[in-house]
């Protein structure tokens, strides 16, 4: 009896050498030019939807709330909106390696404490505080990164884990208690140059550089290659841990960055200033079009998704409304952009009823 002929892959045998073997469920590599570098010079979809939200949010603004477009309002709303661009940048990196990170409060509140609570008002402490924040935020990123990628943990289990220890950290050194800024980080964030905030300017460089980093270099393409299909990734010998915990790294870098930033717009900020920066950060990395399952994402649409939540706030706050109402708001918003990217509305539409219906023949009629 002849043996059947055995199949093989026009592009080698399966298997490692091949690297075409995939094991049921899993997903196959993508065709070169889809989400590959090919596109890189192509406006990605979350980008050029949250850049026509933005354009909407600020016309409706402009007739609803003029007063949250007036010079002053702007002036008091981008620095805030450039802190949640850093934090949006780190809280995409390490969406884009399919986790999420729900420390963000603890790096924040451990930066604005450690750069208020050291230097104590004085100016010739505050860089060795700045550096001590940043080494307290490297660590604990560090920590993140290992025990995702390395321990197999969950993200959202290890990053709670990693914000009650930031905060045991907060209330070891503050009590809970606040204090003023230093007159030099004050000078230095909150200046403008030519009318512009240096805090915007350092969002946008920094977003620039992750943009940069991610989509034009060799090791950015293959970062989103790990999170787009770990699999094909892995087959392809990259190492999937390394570029797992420098995501969780650079995040937490970019945290402290935010951090520092935000205690130098705020002149006593609290020890907990960053309670309310989780929902936003992720916020704003939904609604600019990274996907929760990894792989794909923008930094620039994240950070302009940033933009499109500060404004928002300002016209909810302009209204009149109360601080619930803003959070209900700022979950409206998430719930709307997980709806936009996530729900394949082409499916949804196709299996809803025909309207001609009613026009359609009886069985067995001529």
């Amino acid at each position: 009896m002849q043996e059947p002929e055995r199949k093989t892959s026009p592009r080698g045998p399966a298997g490692p050498a091949g690297l075409t073997a995939v094991e049921p469920g899993d997903r196959p590599p993508r065709a070169p030019g889809r989400g590959s570098g090919r596109t890189l010079g192509r406006p990605s979809r979350g980008l050029t939807t949250i850049v026509v939200g933005t354009v909407l949010l600020l016309a409706v603004s402009a007739v609803a709330a003029p007063e949250s477009l007036g010079s002053s309002s702007v002036r008091g709303m981008l620095p805030f909106a450039a802190v949640l661009a850093v934090l949006a940048l780190g809280q995409t990196l390490v969406v884009q390696q399919g986790g999420i990170d729900l420390s963000v409060p603890g790096f924040v509140s451990v930066t604005v404490v450690v750069v208020t609570h050291v230097p104590d008002g004085d100016d010739a402490r505050l860089l060795p505080a700045v550096l001590l924040a940043y080494g307290i935020c490297l660590v604990a990123g560090l920590v993140n990164g290992l025990v995702v990628a390395r321990l197999g943990m969950s993200a959202i289990v290890t990053s709670l884990g990693t914000n009650a220890l930031l905060y045991a950290v907060v209330l070891g050194i503050s009590g809970g208690s606040p204090r003023n800024t230093t007159g030099a980080l004050r000078r230095l964030v909150a200046s403008s140059t030519l009318g512009v905030p240096h805090s915007v300017v350092a969002a946008v460089l920094l977003t620039a550089v992750v943009a940069v980093l991610v989509k034009k270099s060799v090791v950015g393409r293959r970062f989103e290659a790990v999170g787009d299909n770990p699999l094909a990734a892995r087959l392809a010998g990259l190492r999937i841990h390394r570029h797992r915990t420098s995501a969780y790294v650079l995040a937490a870098l970019l945290y402290c960055t935010a951090g520092v930033l935000l205690a130098g717009i705020v002149t006593t900020p609290s020890a907990f200033q960053g309670d309310s920066l989780l929902l936003p950060s992720v916020a704003a990395v939904v609604l600019g079009g990274t996907s929760l399952l990894g792989g794909k994402g923008s930094a620039v649409a994240s950070a302009v998704a940033a933009l499109f939540l500060s404004q928002l706030d300002q016209f909810v706050l302009t209204l009149g409304v109360s601080t619930a109402v803003q959070n209900i708001v700022q979950a409206v918003a998430l719930a709307v952009g997980v709806a936009v990217y996530s729900v394949n509305w082409r499916g949804v539409l196709g299996r809803l009823p025909s309207r001609n219906v009613g026009s359609a023949r009886p069985v067995g009629a001529s």
